[in-house]
């Protein structure tokens, strides 16, 4: 699968053998009032679980330099995608394996599409619906023609699109937007929170379908 992959909001080690080869599981990590939310310390027990081609990425909100230390240093993750500011005080290598979540107004939200941070800083960037209060699993889509906008102003870029995805829509997602990647949190689970294996196996089938037609 040519397509990266992530399935966030992830907490037990079954949900973690579902994700695919190249992909990511995404760790909400102490997000207060999130349903997805996992202390710190239960990281590096995750990533145990993880299968070894695939990435760990933490997602927090407006961390601390300790915690993004903490998380690479302690908790062994591959990257950190950030909603928020980025804390001042990091070296190079560790905002180079930073992922910065963009917001993006909902579906037919007029304005110019936001700026995104440089290449050369951050080479891999997240976009997902503006506004919510909670990062990840809202099930609010950012407008499709403003991502694909994004996408299209800035060749060689890899962004992720988050927002509203579920197996049902993905293909659409993909072809509207042709992101480098997609990240799923709600649109794969049975409750907030829950993750349904079903619907996991689902989501990288539609992805597979979208590549199989030819469309990549």
């Amino acid at each position: 699968m040519r397509t990266f992959v992530k399935f966030c909001g992830l907490r037990q080690a079954s949900e973690l053998e579902l994700v695919p080869a190249g992909g990511a599981a995404g760790f909400v990590v102490e997000v207060e009032g999130s349903p997805r939310t996992v202390p710190v310390e239960a990281v590096a027990g995750l990533i145990e679980a993880l299968p070894a081609e695939a990435e760990a990425w933490a997602v927090v909100v407006r961390p601390t330099a300790d915690l993004i230390r903490r998380l690479f240093d302690e908790a062994g993750v591959d990257r950190i995608q950030v909603y928020g500011e980025v804390p001042d005080g990091l070296d190079f290598l560790e905002r180079h394996h930073l992922v910065p979540s963009v917001p993006v107004g909902p579906t037919g939200a007029a304005g110019e599409p936001p700026k995104v941070p440089p290449p050369e800083e951050y080479p891999r960037i997240h976009l997902d619906a503006a506004g919510q209060p909670l990062p990840g699993g809202s099930g609010v889509r950012p407008d499709w023609e403003t991502c694909a906008k994004l996408v299209d102003a800035n060749p060689g870029r890899k962004f992720v699109l988050a927002g509203g995805l579920t197996p049902e829509n993905v293909g659409e997602a993909l072809a509207s937007v042709r992101p480098w990647g997609v990240d799923v949190s709600s649109g794969i689970e049975s409750a907030p929170g829950v993750k349904d294996p079903a619907r996991m196996r689902a989501f990288v089938a539609a992805v597979e379908a979208f590549e199989g037609a030819g469309h990549v």
